[in-house]
């Protein structure tokens, strides 16, 4: 990454470093690959001023399917009561795909994260087939290998495959392995056991698929509706392979740091959420669906970590985190703009694991950053200028070296 020892500092109209108060006119200064400090206006003379923009932390996101990336309008979400439709279309999507066309969609996901400014991203993959796109990617990223198996047979060898992912595994600086046993429709709860133990013995993030859809729900406590339909076409439908609700999830098996629970749009917040977990809001895919109101600021006042992603591009416009909270803010204009950015900066990265190099702008950190061009007006909140819609190209610099439009698209290319 940067070779540069020499100090730089930048200044922008805003400076929001997340763990502290938005600084006008304030500065960052780069050495190296580290920020070594974030100061008020007039503390440092910069060496370049951004302009009218806002100098932010690396975007996160938590939850992507970047193999999805070539499926762009071609699966339409169905409402909320004909979830399992939609699922039929992706699994037909999947099945057509070649590993080489799995490959180029990765890296086209890839690419569409990294020009929007996302310097750390969380990509749930069968087979853990993302790895080499991402270890290979001006990124940080916790690549979490997808298990599926709800027959015994199926989860009895996906069990045997965990355990020798962990007798090697694979980490580079920019790239962790994570594990993701997919949801309580498609993961016997044997498999569900045996991975989450296996992530705590080495300490693995773990992802699940949690209270999708009222379908789901009814699945689990009465074994009836469109799952049971979905599972019995597919013939793989095994009543005595199913945890009793989604609350089993959380309470009786996955304590253990950090859980991200992906959607969790009919979680109700009852369930004691285990202090390292995290439930992830996909905002523009739970809408997209028709969902019920999603319970994040009931999780947020039981003091539950909450964080924002995208989902895939199966169900998304686009994979642009800073786009949902600003979705969000749309709909929720009361609700706090400094806790919708620590939803797409902070919280992301403290839900993968990472909180301890990046999600906030400070001395020692690395120097993972967003440059966010802002609109030409006055508002009392500076956070409303960076959750306003406004063209312009963001600039992205990570680990101290500022990404070129070139270096953006390696991720797209081979």
């Amino acid at each position: 990454m940067s070779e540069r020892t020499e100090p730089r500092t930048f200044t922008a109209r805003w400076v929001f470093s997340v763990s502290g108060p938005p600084l006008p006119n304030g500065t960052v200064t780069v050495r190296g690959e580290h920020i070594e400090a974030v100061l008020p206006h007039g503390a440092r003379t910069p060496d370049e001023d951004v302009g009218n923009a806002a100098i932010i932390p690396g975007l996160v996101n938590p939850h992507t399917h970047l193999d999805l990336s070539g499926a762009r309008g071609q699966i339409p979400p169905t409402d909320a009561d004909h979830f399992t439709d939609w699922l039929r279309g992706v699994i037909g999507y999947r099945r057509t795909r070649t590993p080489e066309q799995t490959q180029s969609d990765t890296r086209t996901g890839l690419a569409e994260c990294l020009r929007h400014g996302t310097t750390l991203i969380g990509d749930i993959a069968s087979e853990g087939a993302s790895w080499d796109a991402l270890a290979g990617a001006p990124t940080r990223a916790t690549v979490f290998r997808e298990f599926i198996g709800l027959g015994s047979e199926r989860a009895a060898v996906a069990m045997t495959t965990a355990e020798a992912i962990t007798k090697s595994l694979p980490q580079t600086p920019n790239c962790r392995v994570g594990f993701s046993p997919h949801a309580p429709y498609s993961v016997h709860h044997a498999l569900l056991a045996k991975v989450t133990e296996l992530a705590r013995l080495h300490r693995l993030p773990v992802a699940v698929h949690l209270a999708e859809s009222p379908g789901e729900i009814e699945l689990l406590q009465r074994h009836s509706g469109p799952f049971r339909t979905f599972l019995q076409n597919l013939g793989i439908w095994h009543a005595d392979a199913l945890s009793k609700s989604p609350d089993a999830w959380i309470t009786r098996r996955l304590r253990r740091a950090p859980d991200l629970y992906i959607h969790a749009n009919y979680l109700t917040p009852t369930p004691r959420i285990p202090k390292n977990g995290s439930i992830v809001y996909c905002p523009r895919t739970h809408a997209a669906f028709g969902h019920a109101p999603h319970p994040f600021r009931e999780f947020l006042a039981r003091s539950v970590r909450v964080c924002l992603g995208t989902d895939s591009l199966a169900s998304n416009p686009d994979l642009d985190v800073l786009s949902e909270a600003r979705f969000v803010r749309a709909g929720h204009p009361d609700f706090p703009g400094d806790q919708l950015l620590r939803m797409v900066t902070l919280s992301g990265a403290e839900a993968l694991g990472w909180a301890d190099e990046t999600g906030t702008l400070g001395a020692g950190k690395s120097a993972d950053l967003v440059v966010v061009p802002l609109p030409n007006a006055d508002t009392r909140d500076p956070h409303e200028l960076v959750l306003a819609e406004h063209a312009g190209d963001r600039r992205t610099m990570f680990r101290g070296a500022w990404r070129t439009a070139t270096r953006a698209r390696e991720g797209a290319e081979p």
